[in-house]
């Protein structure tokens, strides 16, 4: 389906994204791609359309400025810029819950390698308005300590050969106190680049984010 551009104001920048949203859609999905790449990861929007046919809007944004990207590019300076990367998540958060399009929506989050961590701190950050995370092929341990504040349910999709990922993955997962899975897609390597890997990914992601929220306390 058709998107539409938008900006995305936050404390520092103000970052591009594609907004799409599709008729009576039943939540929004805010993408954090990961290292090196952007809104126009092939990956992300791939899993981006599917979500869309499924009942979900979706959202995905830069995480950098084009100056940032720049220099990025050079020195990787900013990937791993875990904080600066969340608190512009935490921003298209906000900006969503404003959004006349979105504002009455869940909001459920996507990110891919250094994105997760991005995702889970954000998560972390705001609790009553994230309701739940998907990671793919994600670095959650990067979240560090806000790996324990996490409130909302977790998916971590990890490919089966991707070993050391996997490892980091099934640690992060011990350290996390909210709901959560892991979903190891078999034989799939990191960019999940072998036939039926992404569509997998994309099928556990749209369950995770469709699936009845938890009772509420004292129902």
């Amino acid at each position: 389906m058709a998107s539409e551009a938008v900006l995305i104001p936050a404390r520092d920048a103000v970052l591009a994204g594609d907004l799409a949203v599709p008729g009576s859609a039943r939540a929004v999905v805010l993408f954090a791609h990961g290292s090196g790449s952007s809104r126009l990861s092939p990956r992300n929007r791939a899993v981006a359309t599917a979500l869309q046919h499924a009942g979900l809007a979706t959202l995905l944004m830069d995480l950098l400025t084009e100056h940032e990207e720049a220099v990025d590019a050079l020195t990787a300076g900013h990937r791993f810029d875990i904080a600066l990367l969340s608190g512009r998540l935490t921003a298209a958060v906000d900006w969503l819950g404003r959004h006349p399009d979105t504002v009455d929506l869940p909001v459920h989050l996507f990110g891919a390698s250094t994105g997760a961590a991005a995702a889970l701190t954000a998560a972390a950050e705001r609790p009553d308005q994230v309701r739940s995370v998907v990671s793919r092929g994600g670095r959650p341990d990067l979240a560090d300590e806000a790996l324990g504040r996490v409130r909302a349910p977790v998916l971590l999709i990890v490919g089966g050969a991707d070993h050391e990922v996997l490892r980091l993955n099934h640690e992060a997962a011990d350290r996390l106190s909210a709901p959560h899975e892991v979903h190891v897609v078999p034989g799939a390597t990191h960019l999940f680049e072998e036939p039926g890997a992404l569509e997998e990914v994309a099928e556990a992601a749209g369950r995770w984010f469709l699936r009845p929220p938890p009772p509420s306390d004292g129902a």
